[in-house]
């Protein structure tokens, strides 16, 4: 199918010579909360290998262990002279290893594709929840509902604030109690430092606006009139940093989504395919072909997102310039 925009989608060890000889290659994943080192490896032999000591390099190349469950390639593989590319934690001795792993991991992200249900689909209206809340009364629902219904378009909430005069502020905060979220300020909202979050793609077709990081373990995720909980869970599995979502107020998310839709984000690909194969195939050929330090794949609706990072990422929030994204739809016939 094709790709989204934000407009259609209004409506987640191996022993060799005896005992105490084997070892493994460290590998420093690219992203905060994952081990920086594998298997028996001392945190002293994973820095020896991030400085690129020509030692422990030739090491890592004959003691590798394949990521791959099924790969046969045997001791052979010992020999082969790369040490990427790195995939979910894991490196292939080969590019046929790479797409085993690859097409494994689709698999998992497809699994149960248009089977999942909207959560929270069941809420109590808005208008019902602000007149428990007492702040419009019956007629001036009635009234709202009637503008809406002839127009044929519009919320709810931005009727009630056109013609009965219903603050904005207390629009917001209904709707927060709808969700069951906080609603959320744009301080300290720094746009260019927060683009490597997610694909520009997703900002826009999602309406997801990430606000802020704090203290290096939470991102701040604001949208407009709804939650997406499948956008969040894709972030969060991607960065892994928790993301907390709330909602902004309209005239505060507008003008903010828009400049972030206007900052420089990561350098994207964006590829269709018409099969599950095909797809294995784009995604295997982008991760030989840019041997990351680390790469990783999740699902974002119809979207799978591949991220590749080429050094290892020292901070919550990766550099613009050492990443990659692959964002590939498959096609439905």
């Amino acid at each position: 199918m094709p790709l989204l925009s934000r407009a259609a989608n209004r409506d987640r060890g191996t022993e060799l010579f005896g005992e105490n000889r084997s070892a493994r290659r460290a590998v420093d994943l690219a992203v905060p909360g994952r081990p920086a080192f594998r298997g028996d490896q001392s945190p002293a032999g994973s820095e020896a290998i991030a400085q690129g000591g020509s030692q422990s390099r030739t090491r890592s190349i004959f003691f590798e262990s394949c990521a791959n469950p099924g790969c046969d390639s045997g001791w052979l593989h010992l020999w082969r002279s790369r040490q990427a590319p790195v995939f979910e934690g894991g490196w292939s001795c080969s590019a046929a290893c790479t797409a085993a792993r690859v097409s494994a991991a689709l698999g998992r992200e497809l699994d149960g594709r248009g089977q999942a249900q909207e959560m929270h689909r069941h809420r109590v209206p808005l208008g019902l929840v602000m007149m428990e809340q007492g702040w419009i009364t019956p007629g001036q629902l009635r009234q709202a509902l009637d503008a809406q219904r002839m127009a044929g378009s519009g919320r709810l909430g931005q009727w009630l604030i056109r013609q009965q005069g219903v603050s904005e502020q207390l629009v917001t905060r209904a709707l927060g109690l709808q969700w069951s979220c906080p609603v959320m300020s744009l301080d300290y909202h720094d746009t260019e430092a927060l683009t490597p979050l997610m694909p520009r793609l997703f900002v826009d077709a999602f309406g997801a606006l990430p606000l802020r990081v704090a203290a290096g373990k939470l991102i701040y995720m604001g949208f407009e009139d709804r939650l997406d909980p499948i956008v969040a869970l894709g972030v969060e599995r991607m960065t892994g940093l928790r993301v907390e979502s709330g909602l902004v107020a309209e005239s505060l998310f507008v003008p903010a989504h828009a400049r972030m839709l206007n900052a420089r984000f990561p350098a994207v690909e964006l590829v269709e395919v018409a099969s599950e194969p095909a797809a294995v195939h784009v995604l295997t050929k982008a991760i030989e072909r840019m041997r990351p330090v680390d790469s990783r794949l999740v699902r974002i609706h119809d979207c799978l997102w591949l991220r590749m990072w080429r050094r290892r990422q020292l901070g919550p929030v990766p550099d613009r310039s050492l990443i990659q994204d692959l964002i590939c739809s498959i096609g439905l016939h």
